[in-house]
């Protein structure tokens, strides 16, 4: 059986990364393997979700969508509207449950639902 199980993505302000992401509700632990660079690591049963800082060599991750379900989503994209978050489909109920479409503070597009 094959599943994910890394996601990592890059930021250019790692601490406004963290701060976004942790208002989704994730929780996050700072980690530095060998020479590499300090980064934060949020774990799941089945899924680790890494923020690493974008350096001037490294290409952006921002190509890709990412999706959370989260507990209260109407109050969440005023929260995250109020930060200034792009919001670029507002709370509405879809096929998939109530759903909104964000982009976080580095371009990459977040999809969530309840």
């Amino acid at each position: 059986m094959t599943y994910l199980n890394l996601v990592v993505i890059r930021s250019a302000d790692i601490d406004r990364a963290v701060a976004f992401y942790r208002m989704l509700g994730m929780r996050f632990t700072q980690h530095s393997h060998g020479n590499g660079p300090e980064h934060y690591t949020s774990e799941t049963a089945d899924l680790v979700f890494e923020l690493y800082p974008l350096t001037s060599s490294q290409m952006p991750t921002i190509a890709m969508r990412l999706g959370f379900q989260v507990d209260d989503l109407d109050g969440l994209v005023v929260e995250l509207a109020e930060i200034g978050v792009s919001i670029l489909s507002p709370p509405q109920d879809s096929p998939w449950g109530r759903r909104a479409v964000v982009k976080d503070f580095d371009g990459h597009t977040v999809e969530l639902t309840a």
